[in-house]
């Protein structure tokens, strides 16, 4: 307490008084080394070195500020809503000190036209405000403490710039929300980049547009890839839920292609296996014989019969022994080769042979 009003005493008759007086107005107290908040807002880009030769900037402040500013943000957000989840404690805390909500808290309480740079301040895509913003809360711990900080944020930020409740009850996180519905209905989507080019001063900008089920959607423009995908997913959001044809349609597109993705239904085949091509694979029926079924002979009959045999036999034996053997031999031939119906002797048809073998003419027996 002292100190303030040494330092409010001193305030007139200092070197650096505009730098002193525009201090006070963004924190909220009077500087009491001002060799830290000249380095947080000193950009790296200036490349200006101390008396040892190393590189002076903020980013060492930002890193402290980062850390320092999670918790103070962390406390009031715990205070502020007693009873409720750590789930919403945290993304209400990360909607407060993520980059881009610093960029503008920066800009508004203008800081950024106190940051030393090259002049890359214009460029869109880059975090000046925001990085400075946390090195001058690191500043600010470092020059009066932990509870000049907590006092920083409450009266100068929650206080006057951020309404600590809508923000805990607005989505920022357009993207995340999309891609959480789309999930849920089991719609495919996808950002597909239309254009990177470069404006005028050389920053890089991103053209995406939001693609579901094939059909086109919201789009969006922006510095960052992050940005650009954030406005697309804004804007796709707001047709979902303003415009009812727009649902039927991404829906329609999603049936069509499920039922494009079906497989269709196959007979399930039988697993019998038809074994008609291998031979003898037929079932053969056995006949049994009835051991059982004899024939029955009458006694004369049977008799008639063995005395009939009997009779054909000795008669045939009775012919061949009244025959000669010449006789006999002569039949045999003619029954079994045939008879010889020519008048010519064996002797006769024995010289036509010998006569006509040394003849190239074949032999004829025509005329003979």
């Amino acid at each position: 307490m002292l100190n303030n009003i040494i330092d409010r005493i001193k305030l007139p008759f200092r070197k650096e008084k505009e730098l002193y007086l525009s201090l006070y107005q963004i924190i909220g107290i009077i500087p009491h080394d001002i060799s830290y908040y000249k380095t947080a807002l000193l950009h790296k880009s200036v490349a200006r070195r101390n008396a040892k030769g190393k590189p002076v900037n903020n980013e060492r402040l930002e890193f402290l500020g980062d850390a320092i500013l999670d918790a103070i943000v962390g406390d009031i957000v715990y205070e502020h809503f007693p009873g409720k989840r750590e789930g919403f404690l945290t993304n209400t805390r990360s909607k407060i000190v993520q980059r881009d909500t610093l960029n503008r808290l920066a800009k508004e309480m203008g800081i950024c036209q106190l940051i030393l740079s090259n002049g890359q301040t214009s460029s869109h895509n880059s975090y000046l405000g925001g990085n400075a913003f946390e090195a001058l809360v690191g500043a600010l711990y470092l020059d009066h403490g932990y509870n000049a900080c907590m006092k920083f944020m409450k009266q100068q930020v929650l206080g006057k710039l951020i309404n600590i409740d809508k923000v805990a009850y607005k989505e920022v996180n357009f993207k995340s929300k999309l891609i959480e519905w789309s999930q849920k209905n089991k719609v495919n989507m996808e950002f597909k980049l239309i254009e990177n080019q470069k404006d005028k001063q050389g920053s890089p900008t991103f053209h995406f547009q939001v693609i579901m089920e094939g059909i086109p959607c919201g789009e969006g423009h922006g510095y960052s890839k992050k940005e650009s995908q954030q406005e697309a997913s804004k804007l796709t959001l707001q047709r979902l839920r303003r415009e009812p044809q727009f649902i039927d349609e991404v829906f329609a597109a999603k049936a069509n292609r499920t039922k494009m993705e079906e497989e269709p239904v196959l007979n399930v085949p039988e697993t019998s296996q038809d074994m008609n091509f291998i031979e003898g694979s037929e079932p053969k029926v056995e006949k049994h014989e009835n051991p059982f079924q004899t024939e029955v002979f009458d006694e004369k009959s049977s008799a008639a019969d063995e005395v009939k045999e009997e009779l054909t036999d000795s008669s045939v034996e009775e012919e061949c022994m009244e025959m000669s053997d010449e006789a006999y031999t002569e039949e045999m031939l003619n029954k079994f080769f045939g008879k010889w119906e020519g008048n010519e002797t064996a002797e006769e048809l024995m010289g036509i042979i010998k006569q006509n073998s040394s003849s190239s003419e074949p032999i004829s027996f025509e005329g003979v």
